[in-house]
């Protein structure tokens, strides 16, 4: 369902220059503006920095993220400079460990955590979206204003940094929506005047890069120290690189701590010396929980840190803003179908919300918790942990739901643009959950991801060769590929794919699932068994001729 870039005229009856314009060029962005160059839309991104940032922020990445990578054809060239399934390991003072686990996979055909060196990362998503002519990258300009209508934005976009305006004054444009995902101090949502509540923490933490000279037998691995006396976070990240935090404690300099000295008297107590590590740099942060009161502005959309930032616990933050961008790009490509009724195109906007809040407040939640557990100061306390954890990794069942991450919040959408309401038992126990994606053979007999072999930017029904009905008339009609799911051992055809671990055969059957809807972002829209009808698509919606992207 996702349109020809639309030319929807403007209060003066021209047509936009652009369909979306993102501000803000970090992960967040990129990913978006690849989403959209994909889909045919023309984009435009502004960017304040000439360069990729050089610091890496984020370390770690998930299955999920690297199959919506997956989907603009970045994923291997990204994982190939990513470590995979590294051991989580949580020590208490004496270095004993007291929890140790490698994430389960949960279905996404990735592996399940990744640590990253976020410049390379940035690196390569952006030399993805020179792919596409479609995407007009304008790098050390900010963009100084934006005004909207009920036809578009007019953003005022000038050179960065300090300039005569009277000598270089502020070009305008005007874009169908906008992005903005530059930043926690995003200046687009202060702009708005949009608030953004929650809390900084007290306690400001060093954070130190470093680049591997000799490696050390636990390099490989992410380690919790959590000391009462002085709690650590000790990671590796690809590349070479390695990182440590550790928090900033009353009557500290947080000058000397920063310094070559400081911060190797810190490494010291990990047994890490100057013939381990080269300092790469050291620099000082404090923790946020906070959210963006609104996260539309009529045409304007915040993502990422711009709506939401986190604590770094469960390493989410970026990953949280790359799902963000997924869940939106499609929908704003399906707004700008002329030919969408404005009910529908103002459900499918407000949805981006209405589903993203919820999920981000759950990360949240759970980074937040894990935190405490990591950090907790009371000697006391501390021991109760650590014995609680080492005896409830004995128990069966529950022992087994700790160490797989079973714990982990999920992509998990109650409302928002789903066909029907989330049931407990029964087919539509389906909707809104993130569907698996196993390994198929297409219809030539290809053995590929589910993903690729559907397609990445239309939605599509599956259904089994039991399903028959006139409910999928609809679907067809909208010109929704229907594709049948074989089980394994099948042989592939046209408009079929074969499961071949029966991953989706086996778990449709157990929900009773023979037909479901499934968007652009892998979300099941609806599902339907046998004997009940799959909802029709949302009014008006249909599928689209867009330009070809070049692969």
């Amino acid at each position: 369902m996702s349109p020809a870039a639309s030319n929807p005229t403007g209060p003066r009856g021209e047509a936009p220059d652009y369909d979306v314009a993102i501000v803000g060029y970090g992960p967040v962005g990129v990913t978006a503006a690849n989403l959209l160059g994909a889909m045919g839309l023309r984009v435009l991104v502004v960017e304040r920095d000439t360069d990729v940032y050089a610091r890496a922020r984020a370390i770690s990445t998930d299955e999920e993220v690297v199959r919506i990578w997956q989907r603009i054809g970045l994923a291997d060239t990204l994982t190939a400079d990513m470590l995979a399934d590294r051991e989580l390991t949580f020590v208490d003072a004496d270095g004993r460990t007291f929890l140790a686990f490698t994430p389960q996979p949960v279905g996404n055909g990735h592996p399940t955590q990744l640590f990253i060196y976020q410049p390379a990362l940035e690196r390569t998503l952006r030399e993805g979206a020179t792919r596409y002519p479609n995407v007009d990258v304008r790098l050390g300009h900010d963009c100084v204003g934006i005004a909207q209508d009920d036809d578009g934005v007019e953003l005022s976009v000038r050179p960065a940094g300090p300039v005569d305006a009277a000598a270089t004054p502020a070009w305008t444009c005007r874009s169908s929506y906008v992005i903005a995902a530059d930043g926690g101090s995003s200046a687009i949502r202060s702009c708005l005047g949009i608030g953004f509540e929650g809390r900084t923490y007290t306690e400001r933490w060093v954070v130190i890069d470093t680049k591997v000279r000799r490696p050390w037998p636990e390099v490989d691995r992410l380690r919790f120290h959590c000391d009462p006396e002085r709690p650590a976070v000790d990671c590796p990240t690809p590349l070479g690189h390695h990182r440590w935090e550790f928090p900033v404690q009353d009557g500290d300099d947080e000058q000397r701590l920063t310094s070559t000295d400081g911060v190797y008297e810190l490494l010291a107590h990990q047994g890490i010396g100057p013939e381990h590590v080269e300092i790469l740099r050291a620099v000082i942060y404090s923790h946020h929980v906070r959210f963006a009161d609104r996260w539309r502005d009529r045409r304007v959309f915040l993502a990422g840190d711009a709506a939401h930032v986190m604590p770094p616990w469960l390493g989410q933050g970026m990953a949280s803003g790359v799902r963000d961008v997924d869940n939106l790009c499609w929908k704003l490509a399906t707004a700008l179908d002329p030919q969408l009724p404005d009910t529908t195109r103002e459900l499918l906007l407000d949805s981006y919300e209405a589903e993203r809040m919820p999920h981000v407040r759950s990360i949240t939640r759970a980074a937040v918790f894990f935190g405490r557990v990591i950090t907790e100061r009371r000697p006391g306390a501390a021991a109760v942990r650590d014995h609680a954890f080492r005896t409830i990794c004995r128990l069966p069942g529950v022992g087994a739901f700790l160490q797989n991450g079973g714990w982990f919040p999920t992509t998990r959408y109650r409302t928002g643009l789903l066909g029907q309401a989330h049931r407990r038992r029964g087919p539509a126990r389906e909707t809104g959950t993130h569907l698996p994606q196993p390994w198929v053979l297409d219809q030539h007999g290809h053995r590929t991801r589910l993903d690729d072999a559907l397609g990445h930017t239309e939605w599509a029904v599956l259904h089994t060769r039991a399903r028959t009905g006139t409910d999928l008339d609809a679907w067809r009609r909208a010109g929704i590929p229907l594709v049948e799911l074989r089980p394994a051992g099948s042989d592939p055809g046209p408009g079929a794919v074969v499961d071949i671990e029966n991953v989706l055969i086996t778990r449709f059957a157990r929900a009773g699932v023979s037909a479901a809807a499934i968007r652009p972002d892998a979300i099941v829209y609806a599902a339907a068994g046998t004997r009940c009808p799959l909802p029709p698509p949302l009014g008006g919606m249909r599928a689209v001729d867009r330009p070809a992207a070049p692969a």
